[in-house]
């Protein structure tokens, strides 16, 4: 079941990695770093991941050519609230991972879902969405 909660993680930062290249063309420079930042934490999480289930000899799966967003993202605030969104889903992935991981994958989980929420509540500051924070992240 480890295997399988870690590949569904990866699916989700495969998914997050390409939102963040289509949502990075539409921010100004003000909010550039933070989608930079963003994108290379999922980079650097999806190599884990990929490290971590080949040690499991579990299946890898490979990153899609395409992903479907939620909404077209023609300017900065669709840009933002892409961010938002894709934070939270991964959250949400990360999230349902951990009744069923251990040791240091649990770590990981953890580690990844407090990253996503602090990423979404950043996100939303910058948008002005109200409340910024959320009481349960990933729900």
């Amino acid at each position: 079941m480890t295997a399988e909660r870690l590949a569904d993680a990866l699916r989700a930062e495969h998914a997050a990695i390409y939102a963040y290249g289509v949502l990075g063309a539409r921010l100004d420079p003000a909010t550039v770093p933070l989608a930079v930042e963003a994108e290379s934490a999922h980079r650097l999480r999806r190599d884990g991941l990929m490290l971590r289930l080949s040690a499991l000899r579990a299946p890898v799966p490979p990153a899609e050519p395409g992903y479907a967003l939620p909404a077209p993202v023609p300017d900065r605030t669709a840009a933002l609230q892409l961010m938002i969104t894709v934070e939270e889903r991964c959250a949400g992935i990360w999230r349902q991972a951990l009744p069923e991981v251990a040791g240091d994958d649990r770590q990981m989980a953890v580690d990844a879902l407090i990253d996503c929420a602090v990423r979404a509540t950043k996100a939303r500051t910058v948008t002005g969405v109200k409340p910024a924070t959320v009481p349960f992240p990933g729900r």
